[in-house]
């Protein structure tokens, strides 16, 4: 069993708690058209967001650009999310680049009260595993924020160095984008009881059921951002085992929403905001090098939402 400090076992336990409960919640960040912070915008943005009932909320991760806010946007966006969330679900603040910078932006979540820190993989650079194992040290250890690492792109660890880092005393889990459920078998296998794991898969709801197999049956839903029916309703059914309702799903909604994203690097963000300001959610457009779609997929995008609306029994775009 993993040995946490008694404040590190509470984030741990409600962690838990929420992903059982819920699917969770990757905010989108709200711009003006001049690519400004809309703080207010967020606010109410984010109110929406949580009336629906997601397991946690991780603000300024990839889904809410962390990669195009300064550190006084990010001190903001953290800040108004901790009031908003107002102690009812965590709220797990994205960090990352270099140690050092990840290290100040920890520092910062810390300070606006957020209750945990997503490392996002480090800056551009390949790197050995005790690299890898160094860079979450050397931030444990200067801040007292519990820690999840996230595996994608150029990190990925081994069931040797899972061992190393869930020896940090902070480090609680592990959020996985690679799907390689081999190698993902292999490091849930290696982890003490009480380490926490979830799917973080582009969609991740496409690979829910074989994540699940794996033992990993928690997954963080894009989706949540602009259709919570949608991504609620996928979550009962998977949770249920109602195949049937997972299937239609996936075969009239997921995927022709990945086969969408799929074609313009950076849709994996630019579509889901695309699609909450169909909704008529306040979240403004993407900031460069991201670019918001154009009519053609605009269009595409509108029937694969009306489609999925309409699967649920929600009210759908065109009504």
């Amino acid at each position: 069993m993993t040995q946490f400090s008694a404040a590190t076992e509470g984030v741990v336990k409600r962690l838990r708690d929420g992903m059982a409960g819920g699917v969770l919640s990757f905010p989108l960040t709200s711009f003006r058209e001049d690519g400004s912070l809309d703080l207010e915008a967020y606010r109410a943005y984010l109110t929406a967001q949580l009336d629906n009932a997601p397991g946690a909320v991780f603000p300024a991760c990839g889904t809410g650009e962390f990669f195009s806010l300064d550190e006084d946007e990010y001190r903001a966006v953290v800040g108004a999310t901790v009031e908003v969330a107002d102690g009812r679900l965590p709220v797990v603040a994205g960090i990352g680049y270099g140690w050092a910078q990840a290290l100040r932006f920890a520092r910062i979540a810390e300070e606006a009260g957020a209750d945990a820190a997503l490392v996002l993989p480090h800056y551009l650079v390949a790197a050995p595993q005790e690299g890898l194992v160094e860079q979450l040290r050397r931030i444990a250890s200067g801040t007292s924020l519990p820690l999840i690492a996230y595996q994608r792109g150029q990190v990925a660890f081994t069931a040797d160095s899972l061992r190393r880092i869930a020896e940090i005393p902070t480090v609680i889990g592990l959020k996985d984008g690679h799907s390689d459920l081999d190698r993902l078998q292999r490091l849930t296998l290696a982890a003490p009881d009480g380490f926490l794991f979830f799917n973080g898969a582009s969609t991740a709801e496409i690979q829910a059921r074989a994540y699940a197999t794996v033992g990993v049956p928690a997954y963080s839903s894009a989706v949540h951002a602009f259709a919570p029916e949608i991504a609620n309703a996928f979550f009962a059914a998977l949770g249920d085992g109602d195949d049937a309702g997972v299937t239609e799903l996936l075969r009239d909604f997921y995927v022709p929403l990945v086969e969408l994203r799929d074609r313009v690097p950076g849709y994996a963000v630019s579509l889901v905001k695309a699609a909450a300001r169909l909704r008529g959610l306040p979240v403004g457009p993407v900031r460069a090098p991201l670019t918001d779609p154009g009519p053609e997929d605009l269009a595409a995008l509108t029937k694969v939402l009306d489609d999925g609306l309409n699967v649920v029994g929600a009210v759908g775009l065109s009504a």
